[in-house]
């Protein structure tokens, strides 16, 4: 009788019923693959797509830094696209922004284009055409790791994981440079399975870390390790290591026809992958 009060007194009724549905319907529908769009040619036509595709005007961390340099007294338009918490930014400072901002430098004229040949008695000059995108691959930009591409898909990928990506005007194409500082954990002894004389080095979230320590334990040319990505949504970069002299071929083949087919959205650990395939 008590009880029953108590609940009459805290029991909300709503004054009027609403009746409403969701359509699960659109779940199921397949998605559209995305359209593989090239670079263009023009610098503003490439800044909007980006500023677009990355929601820049809500997006905080999603960094556009404008500028122009100057090469055989022309000035062209740039601009560079990171993600700041991702990147080092002096490297971009003293390996990017420096050598392109410099003026009236050395570095920053192009050599003679100009060659000389003699054939019977008779000079001729051939003049080679000066080729921007090329001069600035070669000689502006002192890093080791650098790619052209000119897919924004491909772009986006590596920008997502870290990248540094030039775009310059009336080329239809970017660099994209390594300058990764993504911050974790250092590595640390392994807090289950733990062995007593093996080593108590653990991986950690860091891909090209655990790759490095493979490397370091596994000291032989036949350690391949082929890199792909799981995940529709977080594009997980996963690592397959096999030992080229001694694995099967065939479960190799199978092993890596299992991984990119896997229809999930993203990739939380390793027991995603054995949930899905191997149970």
């Amino acid at each position: 009788m008590f009880l029953n009060r108590i609940i009459k007194y805290f029991e909300y009724i709503p004054k009027q019923n609403y009746e409403f549905s969701i359509d699960m319907s659109a779940n199921n529908l397949p998605e559209e693959p995305e359209e593989q769009k090239n670079v263009f040619q023009s610098l503003p036509v490439n800044l909007e797509y980006i500023k677009t595709k990355y929601n820049t005007l809500i997006n905080s961390d999603i960094v556009t830094r404008e500028f122009k340099i100057s090469i055989r007294n022309i000035e062209y338009s740039a601009f560079l696209l990171y993600i700041d918490g991702m990147v080092d930014n002096d490297s971009i400072n003293d390996f990017i922004l420096t050598p392109l901002l410099l003026k009236n430098s050395i570095s920053m004229k192009p050599k003679d284009t100009t060659s000389t040949a003699v054939s019977r008695g008779i000079s001729v000059k051939r003049v080679k055409k000066f080729n921007l995108e090329d001069f600035i691959f070669d000689s502006l930009i002192p890093q080791n790791s650098i790619k052209k591409i000119d897919k924004f898909s491909e772009i986006i990928t590596l920008v997502n994981s870290g990248f540094c990506a030039l775009f310059v005007d009336t080329i239809a194409s970017a660099f994209c440079i390594e300058t990764r500082d993504i911050k974790c954990r250092s590595i640390s002894q392994p807090m289950n399975e733990n062995v007593i004389k093996g080593s108590q080095e653990a991986f950690i979230e860091n891909l090209r870390t655990n790759t490095a320590m493979i490397r370091k334990i596994v000291n032989n040319e036949n350690l391949i390790i082929e890199q792909c990505s799981v995940g529709k949504i977080s594009k997980t970069s996963v690592a397959i290591c096999y030992l080229k002299n001694v694995a099967n071929e065939s479960l190799i083949s199978e092993a890596k026809f299992r991984i990119n087919n896997l229809d999930i959205d993203y990739l939380t650990s390793s027991r995603t992958i054995r949930t899905t395939y191997w149970r």
